[in-house]
């Protein structure tokens, strides 16, 4: 997830070189916009969604535990709904 994330920073021009405790606000600056940037290409990449918009300032170590919590949640959802998708059809 690391990786990934790292890519995203790069190709969005925020960051070529960033670490595991680089805070997105106090070190790189973000404002606002890049932030909602980063966000969507977050979810349009991974297919997550990362609430980013509060005020506390988050590392990009913070930011990957939330991207993988997030995949595995929407990955545990997918299933679930692919049993319950697959149970109703049964009881039909």
């Amino acid at each position: 997830m690391v990786e990934q994330v790292k890519e995203i920073f790069a190709e969005l021009g925020i960051a070529d070189d960033v670490q595991e405790d680089t805070l997105l606000q106090a070190h790189l600056g973000l404002d606002s916009v890049e932030t909602v940037r980063l966000a969507l290409e977050l979810k349009r990449r991974l297919g997550i969604e990362v609430k980013l918009g509060s005020r506390q300032d988050v590392t990009v170590g913070t930011l990957c535990r939330m991207a993988t919590i997030a995949t595995s949640n929407v990955q545990s959802g997918v299933q679930s709904g692919v049993q319950s998708g697959s149970s109703s059809d049964t009881g039909s």
